[in-house]
């Protein structure tokens, strides 16, 4: 196998053996690749597009993305799936060229093709809410038509590299009219880490759609319902919070889920990426849904029938009596809801409390978490801030420090938890508004962008924030090792891009 398309790659510079560090093994990763190849095939062909098309080809890409899927049966349905809409022999495009071109073209294609593996996780979500974007799903079929295309060269990729980023803003920008629509604007909440007696289901991933079919499926019937991992900012939405058997958090963030749900006597359900194989101690309870899966696991399909997941649950029983799961810091809640609906409200406050200078810098600390050493550095780079600067945070990288209580300005917490990655446009939008209170761009604002990065959502959100020409971006634990050397000169010399250090001369360095 060859992969390096996430943050834990083997020896920071791919995995080549039987298996991957994120447990795919290598035939799997075969048929992953056979996937991809089908998918740029399809698109070379210039099919007459559909809707039942374009699902094909974001399911696709979605079912690439690290920990999502690991079940060869399935990526196998879904090859035989996009090679019966190509017409006469079918021929994948051979990966092996993309993985073996010199190491800047591979680099440009790499980027494009792990951005849009992310923005198809984003367009999904859109997608079951109703939401699609023609212009959005075409920009898949052209990226995937260039990254097959063995000519193209430096200064081909490159404005499609920037170009994905402005594609996945529209896609951000429609995913958040989807929920909002759906479930309202986001409002700040405070969310127990306290699990009640009695049977209760887990639900992580994304997918909002499915907690609350998941929801409504449970009501009455005594099962309670705890989000996990990136399902946390669910509580913030008001059509959400109306069912009263949505009652907390469950347990941190994604990679410590192996430890957190070992023996735990309650249902799991994962609506997107995030999985990791499931230790024999609890996996008989774990089920998936969507495009995840894993063999052996319980797949709940296109009807949405959650009966088996809510069956188990009554089976095992729940805790005898209340338990905290406890968070990275010891926190039993944590508070999140602080969406661009809520942060915007007050932002004529905010901005005084700029110009009066009781706020004096904002960082976006915020990203993928990850179980590689060093991401200590991103808790203690939020607890040295000082008092008079604001954190903003986002995706799953916040369990390092969302349950710390840091005080207030303003009547504001200074921890403001904006939701998922998904909701990365909710930052961008708050950065933009501030910069057009101030009369000036984003750049001039006091604020500075902490990155955490473990997979391909985060890179779709990078390219986004580079088309964006959002400069002075510290991303860390480690840079991407599908970077090569030259492409990553070229954007620490154009962005500004940089490798986080330690928090104490990152601190120095940005404050200065």
């Amino acid at each position: 196998m060859f992969c390096f398309q996430c943050e834990q790659t083997a020896g920071g510079k791919a995995c080549t053996g039987a298996a991957g560090v994120c447990g795919k093994t290598a035939d799997v990763a075969a048929l992953q690749d056979r996937l991809t190849g089908a998918l740029i095939a399809l698109a070379a062909s210039n099919p007459a597009r559909s809707a039942a098309l374009d699902r094909k080809v974001i399911e696709g890409l979605f079912a690439t993305v690290t920990n999502v899927n690991f079940d060869a049966g399935d990526i196998g349905k879904m090859i035989d799936g996009v090679g019966g809409e190509i017409d006469g022999w079918f021929a994948p495009y051979d990966m092996e060229k993309l993985w073996g071109a010199p190491e800047d073209v591979r680099t440009l294609k790499a980027l494009i093709l792990f951005g849009i593996r992310g923005m198809a996780a984003y367009a999904y979500h859109a997608l079951v809410l109703g939401y699609a974007d023609d212009e959005v799903n075409g920009f898949l079929y052209k990226a995937l038509r260039m990254i097959g295309d063995d000519a193209a060269g430096r200064d081909e990729l490159l404005p499609l590299v920037l170009g994905t980023g402005e594609a996945n803003f529209k896609c951000m920008e429609l995913l958040d009219r989807a929920n909002t629509t759906a479930y309202g604007t986001p409002a700040p909440t405070k969310v127990t880490q306290t699990v009640e007696a009695g049977p209760f289901i887990v639900v992580s991933g994304h997918d909002l759609h499915d907690l609350r079919l998941l929801l409504e499926q449970t009501e009455g019937t005594g099962v309670n319902v705890y989000t996990h991992g990136e399902m946390l900012p669910a509580h913030a939405y008001p059509e959400l919070k109306k069912f009263t058997h949505l009652k907390g958090n469950f347990g941190t963030a994604w990679q410590n889920q192996q430890k957190e749900f070992a023996d735990v006597p309650a249902a799991f359900l994962f609506t997107t990426n995030c999985l990791m194989p499931p230790k024999e101690s609890y996996a008989d309870r774990v089920f998936t849904t969507a495009v995840v899966g894993y063999p052996g696991l319980v797949h709940i399909g296109e009807d949405k029938d959650f009966a088996p997941v809510i069956e188990r649950a009554r089976a095992l029983g729940g805790f005898a009596e209340a338990r905290t799961i406890r968070g990275t810091n010891g926190g039993g809640s944590v508070t999140t809801g602080f969406g661009h609906g809520a942060v915007l409200s007050v932002a004529d406050a905010v901005v005084d409390a700029v110009k009066a200078g009781a706020i004096k810098h904002f960082f976006l600390v915020g990203g993928c978490d990850g179980a590689r050493p060093g991401r200590n550095y991103f808790t203690d780079f939020v607890q040295q801030t000082p008092q008079d600067t604001l954190i903003l945070t986002l995706a799953c990288g916040k369990y390092r420090f969302n349950d710390l209580d840091l005080g207030e300005i303003g009547g504001l917490p200074r921890i403001l938890d904006m939701g998922q990655c998904n909701d990365s446009y909710s930052a961008i939008k708050v950065a933009l508004a501030l910069a057009d209170a101030f009369g000036c761009g984003v750049n001039d604002l006091p604020l500075t962008l902490i990155l955490s990065w473990y997979e391909q959502k985060a890179v779709s959100v990078l390219l986004t924030l580079l088309h964006l020409g959002i400069k002075n971006i510290r991303l860390g634990p480690t840079l991407p090792a599908f970077v090569s050397p030259a492409i990553l000169d070229f954007l620490m010399a154009n962005f500004g891009i940089a490798p986080t250090t330690t928090p104490e001369a990152d601190l120095k360095a940005i404050l200065q």
